[in-house]
Formats: C-alpha cells, sequence, structure tokens
C-alpha cells in the first residue's frame, strides 16, 4: 500500500484546505464529530462571492478527500450559512440542514406559518437541530427555518437502505403544524445566484471523492505497467473537473454576467460529475476486484461516491444545459 497523502485538495492555490486544517485543528472523525464541529467549520469557510471562493471549495474537497460522510453532513450546514447571510439572517446555534428536494406524491405546505405535509430526502433530520426548509405556499416555493426538536416534526423509520453514505440517513420528514420562520420572500430561495453556487459547492465535495479515490491508484502501477494508461486517464479527468471548479470560482467572485450562475452551475457539476464516473471506472478496471472486496477504507470511499454524485441530474441536466446555451446563441452570444 502506498503511503498515505497529505488530505489537502488543491483546486487553486491550496490555500483553503491549509487555513481550514489550521483554524481547527484536524478534521471531524465521524459525523457526530462534524455535526458539533459545524459551526466552528462554518466560521473558517469563505462565503461564496466573498473574493475567496475558491477557497471555500479547497475546503470542501478537502473533507470530501477525508471522508463523504463527513463532507456530507458539513455541506449542507455551510450552504445555510451562506443562505441565511444572502437573506441578512443570523444562524441559530447548532447544526443545520437545507432541506429542499421535491419528490413525486410528496408536498409540504406552508399555512399561515406552519408546516404540513411530507419532504423527501431529509439528511440526518434525526440528528440536525434546525434546517432550511423549502415549501409550497399557494403556486410558489418560499424558504423557511425550522427547529427539528419541536413537536411536529417525525423523521419517518426505515426509509435509508442505501449501501453507500450508510451514517447519512435521508429519508422523508412529516410536518403536522411545525412552527418555521420566513427566510426571504415567496420564490427568493430559487432565484437567486447562491441557489447555483450552493450546487457547485456539492461538486467540490464529489471532487475530493475522486481524488481520494484516485490516490489508490497511486503507486500501485509498478507491478502492472497498464495501470500507468489508466492513471494517465485519471489525472486528465481530475484535471478537467479541478479546472472547472476554479473557473467557477473566478466567475462568482468577479460576478461575471457573461455566464447565468444555473448554467454556469450546470456547465461545472457535468464536468465534475463525469470526471467522478471516469475515475470510479478507471481505478476499479485498473485495481481489479481486491481492493474493493478486501479493504474496507476504499470499498467505501467507492461507495459513498457512487451514491454522492447521483445527485447530478444526469441527461436531464445536460438537456437544461443545452437549452441555456441554445438560448444564449439565439440572442446572439456564443457559450465558447
Amino acid at each position: 500500500m502506498p503511503a498515505a497523502p497529505s488530505l489537502d485538495v488543491d483546486i487553486d492555490r491550496g490555500e483553503g484546505a491549509r487555513a481550514l486544517l489550521r483554524s481547527i485543528g484536524a478534521l471531524p472523525a465521524t459525523v457526530a464529530d462534524a455535526l458539533t464541529m459545524a459551526p466552528a467549520i462554518a466560521a473558517a469557510v469563505p462565503l461564496p462571492a466573498s473574493g475567496r471562493t475558491a477557497e471555500r471549495l479547497e475546503a470542501l474537497a478537502t473533507l470530501g478527500a477525508h471522508d463523504l460522510e463527513v463532507a456530507r453532513a458539513i455541506e449542507p450546514h455551510l450552504d445555510a450559512v451562506a443562505i441565511l447571510s444572502e437573506a441578512g439572517i443570523a444562524p441559530r446555534p447548532g447544526a443545520y440542514g437545507v432541506f429542499a428536494a421535491e419528490g413525486p406524491g410528496s408536498r409540504l405546505e406552508l399555512r399561515e406559518g406552519r408546516l404540513a405535509g411530507e419532504k423527501p430526502w431529509c439528511s440526518l433530520a434525526d440528528r440536525l437541530d434546525r434546517a432550511l426548509v423549502s415549501a409550497w405556499q399557494g403556486e410558489e416555493r418560499v424558504l423557511v427555518d425550522v427547529d427539528l426538536r419541536q413537536d411536529g416534526v417525525r423523521v419517518v423509520p426505515g426509509a435509508w437502505h442505501a449501501r453507500g453514505l450508510v451514517g447519512i440517513p435521508s429519508g422523508p420528514v412529516r410536518f403536522d403544524g411545525a412552527a418555521a420562520e420566513p427566510v426571504g420572500e415567496s420564490g427568493w430561495y430559487l432565484r437567486r445566484p447562491g441557489f447555483a453556487w450552493g450546487g457547485i459547492g456539492v461538486a467540490a465535495c464529489w471532487h475530493g471523492g475522486a481524488v481520494a479515490v484516485a490516490r489508490r491508484l497511486v503507486g500501485a502501477t509498478a507491478d502492472a505497467p497498464l495501470r500507468l494508461a489508466h492513471l494517465g486517464a485519471v489525472d486528465e479527468a481530475l484535471t478537467a473537473s479541478r479546472l472547472a471548479l476554479a473557473d467557477a470560482a473566478r466567475r462568482i467572485d468577479a460576478g461575471d454576467a457573461s455566464v447565468d450562475p444555473g448554467t454556469l452551475a450546470l456547465r461545472t457539476r457535468g464536468i465534475v460529475a463525469r470526471a467522478v464516473d471516469e475515475v470510479l471506472a478507471r481505478v476499479g478496471r485498473a485495481l481489479g476486484p481486491a481492493p474493493l472486496a478486501l479493504e474496507a477504507e476504499h470499498a467505501r470511499r467507492v461507495a459513498d461516491l457512487q451514491l454522492y454524485v447521483r445527485q447530478h441530474h444526469a441527461e436531464r441536466d445536460q438537456a437544461s444545459l443545452g437549452e441555456a446555451v441554445a438560448a444564449m446563441a439565439a440572442g446572439g452570444r456564443s457559450a465558447w
């Protein structure tokens, strides 16, 4: 086995990873540690569009390379703090999640300041203190801040059967009259640029997870020269992913109006997701079944990453990106 590499993941200059480690001393070892440390980590990580967005993405990627369950626990808290900052609201004490997914057969409604209905994909709802939750108010979606410890919040048991991200149960939550505090006006959550920026932060976690999987291949090429070809392809993929994230960070900080934030997020997430798929496939073919069967850490990383990256909507997101590129062309602007 090769020696353990540095935890740092460099997207631009690597300062974000180093600053995170300096600020908190050591990365969280467990999901429980991550939730306890989330406020301190949020204080150490720059907000998006602060002029230091690359540092933010490096911190998220470093968390992903360290442990994807830890990253999956902390990233929503960082996103929630950024959302509240955009709204001019200070976060309450404790660890936050962001529950904004929609699903067939479930609808959460806000009526006179209280929530009624079911929300799918609520990660760690039984362990978080609070969450920013999207709900329907008439025909518009609104965002609210909810204390998850109150009566009227019930996590549906037995819904999580995943083999990846086992420690991040993400089943539905039923709300029955739970009090909720508004965050921004109706429709604000989806319209703001930060919605796209948060999606790019998730992609940084994917990138970090792919880096960690790829590092298992480094140093394992001496006895099988064909592995060098796989290593070269992995380097190409991760370099494209890193450059896409660095470019996105620069555009966000510059307030670049030449690319719509949603289009930037679709493009960046697509490049990173494709790199992740390439890394998983190449490392799997190069190393064979032994690490997946006999190395618990590697097997868990692969399973976690395979599930996490499926937050990317694949061809559906590519179609949305293609629509945006076509609209740019119709307006007399070239995307490339």
